[in-house]
């Protein structure tokens, strides 16, 4: 098992991933402003277990591929570069919106928010780096199983994770009313989001192969 020292660090990682404005949250917003929290809530489920698909590919080697082919992870890494990109500008353009920006949106059945919320999970590439590059640096072989403890700090950045995000999902209307109170705030919060998630692209161009 990871020791104490680097479970904590790590679990302060996942949560500011988590609080970090991404794919993930964009959408869990959205649903729980057209739909209620309720929708949001079964949405996060298919986002979670979205999380389990990388905890498990990631403790049993799967990924370990990407590393080994250069050319993949290279794909993979600026790909996502190119997509946070794109999530940024969407937040920055001039008439961009915030994801507490309330619009209508079509009502979906609990079966397709659940697929929606796993498919966003699963092609987020913040959450790809951060079982891929992340992760594998607090995996310590001279601490025994190294796949129990990729499952143990996995397990952590689910648990992380889906707090933070049924928080949000919950709040998301009392954000958007206090948001929308104030156009200046709005303001501030999209030009955040944009900035982090460009900041998050360039981190993730640059980031020498491990």
């Amino acid at each position: 098992m990871p020791a104490i020292s680097t479970w904590l660090a790590f679990a302060l990682v996942a949560i500011g991933m988590a609080l970090t404005p991404g794919p993930n949250m964009m959408y869990l917003v959205s649903r729980s402003l057209c739909q209620g929290p309720a929708a949001g809530l079964v949405s996060l489920g298919g986002v979670a277990l979205g999380f389990v698909f990388y905890m498990l590919s990631a403790a049993f080697g799967i990924t370990a591929l990407l590393f080994a082919v250069p050319f993949a992870y290279d794909m993979l890494r600026f790909g996502g570069a190119i997509y946070l990109l794109w999530l940024a500008w969407q937040a920055l353009k001039p008439g961009g919106r915030s994801p507490f920006e309330v619009r209508p949106l079509e009502r979906d059945g609990n079966r397709r928010l659940f697929l929606m919320g796993l498919l966003t999970s699963v092609l987020n590439p913040k959450i790809a780096m951060l079982y891929l590059a992340l992760l594998p640096q607090f995996v310590h072989p001279e601490r025994g199983s190294v796949l129990m403890q990729s499952l143990a700090l996995g397990a952590t950045q689910i648990v992380a994770s889906v707090a933070v995000n049924a928080c949000v999902a919950l709040s998301a209307g009392s954000i958007a009313r206090f948001l929308g109170q104030r156009p200046a705030w709005l303001r501030i919060q999209r030009w955040l989001m944009g900035g982090v998630l460009g900041a998050l692209a360039v981190r993730m161009a640059t980031e020498a192969r491990r």
